[in-house]
């Protein structure tokens, strides 16, 4: 029952905050103009230092939720929380043009608790997606101007348990919640000027298995293999398209649509992950991991007089990361974590028949505190753009701040 009450007063806490962060779009892209906007992974800032790396980590002092097998690592008497936030900014240029937006939020709030001696359970809120875009461009007897916000967020709650010595199963099941909204200003030449507005609200679930393995190969010298599956399934929520004469300040509903009551409704597909992981005397951990989603077997229809069907690529990426802390004890710096990663990623979305392709490298360190707290900064660069034929560059220059409190909990009274 206390799990219940800390994850209920959680939510309760967060989900104003989240849906503050939807609306001031925390990544704003043209990209995300399509589809369910920019994709997250669901990695900590630990993690997005290491360049996003997660399906085979696992430790007592870290929530890692990309797979939810590594709850079971957590100690039995200590309870974690973690929350993180971003900034920085971000440029675009296109043809000689160029802009620049400051981006940032909360990004993520999650706790994991121990459930007897073998078993973990981990609840929070994460980013699913995001969308923030806004340019105009020239049209015959006219102008428009292309303008989306929102999100959705997912709140999660997992569980894991440890069967045998270095075996760990686990799953996340979760909720997905939020609007998206992509407007169309027309403006004619001869004064009139139009909205078309597109509105999507997904209300859905989103089911998540992983598995871990761990193995010494020699001493102080393990191998950890991590693999994560997440369920595809018809999109569930509702979408509409409206249209209103800003002349008139008049609207009428153009189509409604019940996603579920589609024929060849929304869609998403699986996800599947794999990731390897090497850790030397708990000092020194390198790892890699490799995401895949069929997109193309997505369905996304359009809404009539408001949006065509959109097709997707399949999208992969591919993560590598390494953590290093000279020691337990010793000088402060010597009990700084040192991290550094880089990753590249096919996107889902496409431009024209061109792909969205992204790279970025990382770097950051974790700063140890005398109450059992770890601040944890990171950097990053990101550059993305589509190809072969190169459309808008995008550059972004974020910092990540997590602060991963590990509080000792469970300790039986002592009788005096």
């Amino acid at each position: 029952m206390k799990i219940l009450k800390h994850i209920a007063a959680l939510a309760l806490i967060i989900a104003p905050a989240f849906g503050a962060r939807a609306d001031e779009s925390a990544q704003a892209s043209p990209y995300s103009m399509m589809g369910y906007g920019v994709l997250n992974d669901h990695v900590s800032a630990s993690q997005r230092a290491m360049g996003g790396i997660g399906y085979a980590l696992r430790s007592k002092r870290q929530i890692n939720v990309k797979n939810p097998a590594s709850y079971a690592a957590i100690d039995s008497m200590t309870f974690l929380f973690d929350i993180g936030a971003n900034v920085g900014s971000g440029h675009f240029s296109q043809d000689g043009l160029s802009s620049n937006k400051t981006l940032g939020g909360l990004d993520y709030v999650t706790l994991q608790v121990p459930i007897g001696k073998w078993m973990g359970a981990s609840a929070g809120l994460l980013p699913y997606s995001s969308t923030g875009y806004r340019f105009g461009t020239e049209i015959v007897n006219g102008e428009s101007a292309y303008q989306g916000s929102g999100g959705v967020s997912e709140a999660y709650i997992g569980f894991a348990a440890r069967p045998v010595k270095g075996l760990s199963i686990g799953f996340n099941a979760g909720y997905l919640f939020g609007n998206i909204i992509n407007d169309v200003y027309v403006n004619a030449s001869n004064g009139a000027s139009s909205l078309y507005e597109r509105v999507m609200k997904v209300r859905d679930y989103n089911i998540q298995f992983g598995l871990q393995y761990g193995v010494d190969i020699a001493r102080n010298h393990s191998l950890t293999l991590g693999v994560a599956y997440t369920l595809g399934h018809k999109t569930h929520g509702t979408g509409y398209g409206v249209k209103y004469d800003i002349s008139t300040t008049s609207a009428t509903t153009a189509d409604t649509i019940g996603y579920t009551a589609l024929v060849h409704g929304f869609t998403t597909p699986h996800t599947i992950g794999a990731g390897l992981a090497y850790q030397w005397d708990k000092r020194l951990t390198i790892g890699v991991d490799f995401t895949y989603q069929p997109w193309s077997d997505a369905k996304f229809p359009g809404i009539e007089n408001f949006s065509s069907p959109q097709t997707f690529s399949d999208r992969y990426k591919g993560c590598i990361g390494a953590e290093y802390v000279p020691a337990t004890r010793g000088s402060y710096f010597k009990r700084m974590a040192y991290r550094i990663g880089a990753h590249y990623q096919r996107d889902y979305v496409t431009v024209g028949g061109n792909n969205v392709n992204e790279f970025g490298l990382t770097c950051g360190f974790g700063f140890p505190t005398p109450m059992r707290t770890a601040v944890n900064v990171g950097f990053e660069y990101r550059h993305r753009n589509s190809s072969p034929v190169a459309t808008v560059a995008e550059n972004y220059y974020m910092v990540t701040l997590g602060i991963a409190i590990n509080e000792i909990w469970f300790v039986p009274s002592k009788i005096r």
